[in-house]
């Protein structure tokens, strides 16, 4: 697109390449395994649509009276990825958030919700993230995952919000983790078929197009602005570490459940 993507691309290669190639997922064997993951995944899902919001309310006028605000093309950019997120179908044609499909999809295989659902119910009550955290007993490599997309969010920089969305969120899924939630699946069909459902819609939905309205979306809020550039390699350097830091607590944590 531009060069400033193309160097973006390129400095976070070597950290794609490690959350794509994982040790993670060749240890997803069992359905157990998958409750363990989606356990923690959960917490990234619903930070990805926190992170979503917050994009939506600084670059379009969410309040009234309603006045225009800002760039025309990046409020269509992120308006049409706030529709597919957050008012897609069920298997059955319902509307629902990617969130609200994924719990339905934990409830299905026996996935413990209890954590990130006391995390949502104390959140809503206080406002407070370290009070959910410790109340929900959020597994710590997931409560430092959202922390670090909480730090992005309150610094008020959308230009940042908009990088992390863009180079470190739900593209990072690699066909090795599909191909094994797809063998899980002939085994237990009645129990995965809504994750796999899920999978597949992301795939569909935030694959290319998406991911090329993101990039559209970043370059317009960056512009030519090079101390922009370079604090946006910086902060997705640092989000991706986060995501393999996540990686890590669920690879232990299969491990130790053995």
């Amino acid at each position: 697109m531009y060069h400033q993507i193309d160097r973006i691309k390129k400095a976070i290669d070597p950290l794609r390449e490690q959350i794509i190639n994982h040790k993670v997922y060749s240890e997803i064997k069992e359905l157990n395994d998958l409750k363990i993951f989606m356990h923690y995944h959960v917490f990234a899902v619903w930070d990805f649509m926190s992170l979503l919001k917050t994009l939506q309310n600084n670059l379009t006028c969410t309040t009234v009276p309603w006045m225009p605000k800002g760039n025309a093309e990046t409020r269509f950019l992120i308006n049409e990825i706030v529709v597919g997120e957050e008012s897609d179908v069920d298997l059955d044609g319902n509307r629902k958030s990617h969130f609200e499909l994924y719990l339905d999809a934990m409830k299905q295989c026996g996935a413990a919700t209890n954590s990130i659902e006391n995390f949502t119910n104390e959140l809503s009550k206080n406002g407070n993230l370290n009070s959910a955290f410790q109340s929900s007993e959020t597994p710590v490599e997931a409560s430092e995952f959202v922390d670090f997309t909480f730090k992005i969010i309150e610094s008020n920089k959308d230009y940042l919000q908009a990088a992390i969305f863009t180079f470190g969120r739900e593209d990072l899924i690699p066909g090795m983790f599909i191909s094994i939630v797809n063998d899980i699946y002939k085994n237990f069909p009645s129990s995965i078929s809504i994750f796999k459902y899920y999978l597949e819609r992301h795939i569909e939905i935030d694959g290319e197009h998406h991911s090329n309205l993101a990039l559209q979306m970043t370059y317009n809020l960056c512009g030519d602005d090079e101390l922009k550039w370079k604090e946006v390699e910086e902060t997705t350097i640092a989000s991706l570490q986060k995501r393999i830091e996540l990686w890590n607590g669920v690879y232990n944590e299969i491990i130790k459940s053995r």
